[in-house]
């Protein structure tokens, strides 16, 4: 399973979203560091999900970095835009 199809998964099965977008930006990144052949290093995540409701922007992304577990530390970056 790809890492794009992974953090899907566990995004969705964490939060149950109304909207969820996981984007491999890691072409856009060629030559930069942390860039790999392949690409899976760099993604962007948009997710609405009403489990953020009430949370701070801090907890939102906490929750994310949970939930993805040990992918994190698999991939170079990270960017995500969180709401309800």
């Amino acid at each position: 399973m790809s890492v794009t199809d992974e953090i899907h998964k566990r995004l969705e099965a964490a939060f149950n979203p109304r909207e969820l977008e996981v984007i491999d930006d890691s072409e856009s990144h060629r030559g930069h560091a942390g860039y790999q052949d392949g690409g899976e290093s760099h993604f962007n995540v948009r997710i609405r999900a009403s489990a953020f409701e009430g949370q701070s922007r801090v907890a939102r992304h906490r929750s994310v970095h949970k939930a993805l577990g040990d992918i994190v530390p698999r991939i170079h970056a990270l960017a995500l835009d969180i709401g309800t």
